[in-house]
């Protein structure tokens, strides 16, 4: 599983030589003492590793220069505890290619009222040393998150924790291999996409491979390595009658078993961290894959059908980001609606492929007719979802850049029975209401399928788009569709300025 503690963040502290060697010591102990508290702190899910106080620009050059290059860094959190003169900085910021979060702090919390003196103003200047700090950047026009508060606030720890890890999954995209198994769903827009521009963007690699690649690991797995799995299934799941050995659909079980060890295989031995197929591409395999998607998403992996590698890659870094958090994060697709004007909803779901990290309560294992793709019935895991507050994620192509859509939503309890429909499935109220959530969605041209999250919020989604410099769009509880049309029209003109 995904391990963030093993992911660093370099906490780094800026001064300079004007104020005598007493100071600086002064500085070091405080700022050993911050990144400790951090290191500790529950909302703070990565390692927070002290860096020696930069006082010149060849030290501030320096440590930008092995962060870049340090496998496990993932970013920055710098903090000027005294007056650091902002043209020591440009160097560094210039080639500095991590994250950065710049904490706004001081070391105490309260004004020493009845001790302070000139020494101590001159020790503790946060005030206006990160105000220097903060123009540079500015100016540079640099992408950086800015936390305000004392290092001990639950606000400000809780708001670093989200930028590491929006940076974690930054990070994990970084050299990234996903693959398709076939191409994009035929006639389909959406969902396609220009991958040697994300490739440049975002960091990952998506390449294809045919269909009978996979097919001759499939058809490679061992009988021992099926009764394992099987086993696995019995125990786990609440196993449909006609699945169990003897039933007449238990040959579907072993073709579904057999395919989720020869998908997982194939990914192993690619190192890659995601994946889409297509119905329309199922030569040589019996079945589409339903249960092997559902479990290898459990497992950490990306997912989305039809092609749409965006979104399988999007998935991916939604896991990476809520490693660790209650809740899940997966592949879904707004489905069909519930228009009840007392009670609107959306009902999400998808052909076989919901996460099973997503579920509430029992979990069952069945085979149904599939009636696309010309294929035997496929095997596939049913539940409902949990209600409370979620998001749905969309990465878009506009032709002149990726927008990354976030709608917030809150997920409700499904009370009705579903005899007849054999898929896991979630009902959701999109924010800030049925009506203006789905047409502004539309008005960003946010895609059908989406990365569903538990357990995130759109902060993490916001500082995530800032990582990747992409545009963003919010829809949430104070989305006005008039102030939203607005916004998409002058993102339009900033990126065709821009281009």
């Amino acid at each position: 599983m995904i391990d963030l503690k093993k992911l660093e963040v370099w906490f780094v502290t800026g001064s300079q030589h004007l104020y005598g060697e007493e100071t600086l010591q002064q500085v070091t102990e405080h700022s050993q003492q911050i990144a400790k508290a951090l290191n500790a702190a529950s909302q703070v899910p990565v390692t927070v590793i002290f860096k020696p106080t930069v006082k010149t620009p060849e030290e501030i050059y320096a440590v930008c220069q092995k962060a870049n290059v340090a496998t496990n860094c993932i970013g920055i959190v710098a903090w000027m505890h005294t007056f650091s003169p902002a043209k020591m900085w440009i160097g560094g910021l210039k080639i500095l290619k991590k994250p950065l979060l710049h904490l706004h702090t001081q070391f105490n919390r309260d004004i020493p009222w009845g001790e302070i003196d000139m020494d101590f103003m001159n020790t503790n200047q946060s005030a206006h040393g990160d105000r220097e700090f903060g123009f540079m950047m500015t100016r540079m026009r640099l992408n950086r998150k800015v936390v305000v508060g004392h290092w001990q606030d639950e606000q400000a720890l809780t708001q670093i924790g989200v930028w590491a890890r929006a940076a974690a999954g930054w990070n994990d995209w970084q050299g990234a291999k996903f693959v398709r198994f076939g191409d994009n769903m035929r006639y389909v827009a959406v969902t396609d996409g220009d991958k040697v521009e994300a490739e440049m963007k975002f960091g990952y690699s998506v390449n294809t491979h045919g269909i009978g690649d996979l097919v001759k690991v499939i058809n490679e797995v061992s009988d021992a390595d099926l009764n394992t799995l099987i086993q696995e299934y019995n125990d786990r799941y609440k196993l449909a009658e006609g699945l169990r050995k003897g039933g007449a659909g238990h040959q579907s079980l072993i073709e579904a078993a057999r395919i989720e060890i020869g998908l997982r295989t194939f990914l192993e031995q690619g190192n890659f961290k995601g994946f889409s197929d297509t119905f329309e591409d199922l030569h040589g395999m019996a079945q589409l894959p339903g249960i092997a998607s559902q479990r290898l998403m459990g497992q950490g992996y990306g997912f989305a059908g039809e092609g749409d590698w965006k979104t399988a890659a999007l998935v991916r870094a939604m896991k990476v980001m809520g490693a660790g958090l209650p809740g899940g994060n997966g592949f879904m697709e707004d489905y069909t609606y519930h228009f009840d004007p007392n009670n609107p909803m959306v009902l999400g779901s998808h052909m076989l492929e919901v996460d099973e990290s997503l579920a509430e309560g029992e979990i069952s294992c069945e085979v149904h007719p599939l009636g696309i793709g010309g294929k035997a019935d496929p095997v596939r895991l049913v539940f409902n979802s949990a209600a409370g507050p979620a998001l749905n994620a969309s990465i878009v192509d506009m032709g002149n850049r990726f927008r990354l859509i976030v709608n917030e939503v809150e997920a409700v309890k499904v009370e009705h029975a579903l005899p007849k429909l054999p898929v896991a499935r979630v009902l959701w109220r999109p924010l800030p209401d049925m009506k203006t959530g789905c047409a502004a969605w539309i008005y960003a041209g946010g895609a059908h399928h989406t990365g569903y999250s538990q357990n995130l919020t759109s902060e993490h989604m916001e500082d995530f788009a800032s990582f990747a410099g992409i545009e963003y769009v919010l829809i949430g509880r104070d989305t006005n569709l008039y102030q939203l049309k607005n916004e998409l029209k002058w993102s339009d003109a900033y990126y065709q300025l821009n281009r």
